[in-house]
């Protein structure tokens, strides 16, 4: 535990969050990187806003509740969050497979929310089955999820220069990944016939360069998403949260500010 973190118990599951920060209410859900709040775009982010960001049971070292199977009951289970903490007039920001988790939540209710953000979200499929639309991250090596996730793959973390305690982690954090996104993999295939149903402003924000799912994927996802519109962050692979964070910022500042 650590400042401004909480456990709080949602249908007898033990839920990391951390909240911080001070304005509107945020909710970030993170990717299969783990929880954000270590990095300086989540300090930055909570200058701004009442930032609410749960860590998915599995990743950090928490447990994965004996019931979960997939990524759906991640979904149920930020509904009852919103419920519990009563929030209201919420902006929802999710990160690949959190934006994928968004995505489902706004299918389902968007009376707690006010904006949808989605940062290089997973969770359709675009192309006929024999297309590769969302690269499989989890049967490749080290070095060459590094080229696909990053436009710089210096930034990506070096396994090498880990703790065993952080090796561990990691480990972990990818096992909850692969539970969560596995079959199907990354995607709903119904999740597409339901985008329709998001009736609060949305933004999708992708790196330029992101090799998971690229920029064709996301005007896909637009597409799909009654009057969303996309941005394109420069020099940014999958995850520029860590490659560009201030660019990213500005453009979920300027989103929610209007």
């Amino acid at each position: 535990m650590h400042a401004g973190m909480s456990m709080i118990t949602l249908q007898g599951v033990a839920l990391q969050v951390v909240r911080r920060g001070k304005g509107a209410p945020l909710l970030l859900l993170h990717g299969g990187d783990g929880p954000q709040d270590p990095l300086p775009f989540f300090q930055r982010l909570t200058e701004r806003f009442d930032v609410i960001a749960p860590t998915h049971p599995g990743f950090a070292g928490s447990k994965i509740p004996e019931h979960f199977d997939s990524l759906e009951d991640l979904v149920y289970l930020y509904l009852d969050l919103l419920d519990g903490l009563e929030l209201r007039d919420v902006v929802l920001v999710g990160f690949s497979m959190g934006g994928w988790a968004a995505a489902e939540i706004a299918v389902r209710n968007t009376s707690r929310l006010s904006k949808l953000v989605l940062v290089d979200a997973v969770g359709i499929k675009p192309g006929d089955r024999e297309a590769r639309d969302i690269a499989d991250i989890f049967g490749m090596p080290s070095p060459e999820v590094a080229k696909l996730m990053f436009h710089d793959p210096s930034q990506a973390p070096n396994p090498a220069a880990m703790t065993d305690e952080q090796s561990t982690v990691l480990a972990a954090d990818r096992i909850a990944h692969a539970m969560y996104t596995w079959d199907p993999y990354m995607h709903n295939p119904k999740l597409r016939y339901r985008l329709h149903r998001i009736d609060v402003p949305t933004l999708l924000i992708w790196g330029a360069s992101d090799g998971v799912v690229p920029v064709a994927y996301a005007e896909a996802y637009r597409a799909l998403i009654p009057g969303a519109r996309l941005d394109v962050i420069p020099n940014a692979g999958h995850q520029p949260h860590v490659e560009q964070p201030d660019l990213l910022l500005e453009h979920i500042l300027s989103f929610a500010d209007r």
